[in-house]
């Protein structure tokens, strides 16, 4: 074979080039292992709002970068072809949580392997991707950071308030404080020394305390 001939290639030389075995194997373990990235996302989804679009994304993500590497590794033309065709390709689709883009790459990563025909490397990987995944996002803490919000009506109060937290709270300080009259609202970063929260209820019943909110946050605090 010369060097002319890898590049010639025509139509009907492609249909055979990767049989009807090898695409039905490849597609239905991309779609199992894509299924098994859904379920993980499902478990461990850290979105205040759960994105069901987003896991069926990552199963079809999963099956097309399949799909794409059967013809890459098939044809060394198409494989040139391909690179400069994606290489144009933008995507605006902002990623708001930072884990949802190790999913993404979970799931391109399976596609590529599984179309290398590593199988036991996509299986065994991904098992243990998964474990992983579901042993340490779902693991709660007490020591997780906590937002209270308090909306207090003097300086008298506000200062109890504070001592208030500072002893019921393994750390305690101040993220924001807005003042007006008659009014003053503060957002405290907490840690709790255990899972009780009943001294929100004390907080709140406080002389001079109109409310009083826990909240649970991921540490990113814009304010």
């Amino acid at each position: 074979m010369t060097f002319g001939d890898i590049f010639k290639s025509g139509f009907l030389e492609n249909v055979a080039s990767v049989s009807i075995f090898d695409m039905v194997l490849a597609l239905v373990l991309a779609f199992g292992l894509g299924m098994f990235i859904f379920l993980i996302y499902m478990k461990t989804c850290q979105s205040v709002m759960y994105s069901s679009g987003f896991g069926v994304t990552l199963l079809a993500l999963t099956m097309i970068t399949t799909l794409v590497i059967l013809a890459v590794t098939s044809n060394v033309v198409l494989s040139l072809g391909m690179v400069g065709a994606l290489s144009i390709v933008r995507f605006r689709t902002a990623i708001k949580e930072p884990l949802d883009i190790a999913f993404l790459f979970w799931a391109i990563a399976v596609g590529i392997v599984l179309a290398a025909g590593m199988i036991p490397l996509a299986v065994i990987g991904s098992v243990v991707i998964g474990v992983i995944l579901l042993v340490f996002v779902n693991r709660k803490s007490h020591s997780n950071p906590y937002i209270v919000v308090l909306q207090c009506e003097n300086h008298e109060s506000e200062k109890a308030a504070e001592a208030f937290l500072e002893k019921a709270a393994l750390r305690c300080s101040v993220k924001s404080k807005t003042a007006r009259k008659g009014l003053i609202e503060l957002n405290f970063e907490i840690r709790l020394k255990d899972d009780n929260t009943d001294f929100v209820n004390e907080l709140s019943g406080m002389a001079g305390v109109q409310s009083a909110a826990l909240v649970s946050y991921n540490g990113d605090y814009m304010g």
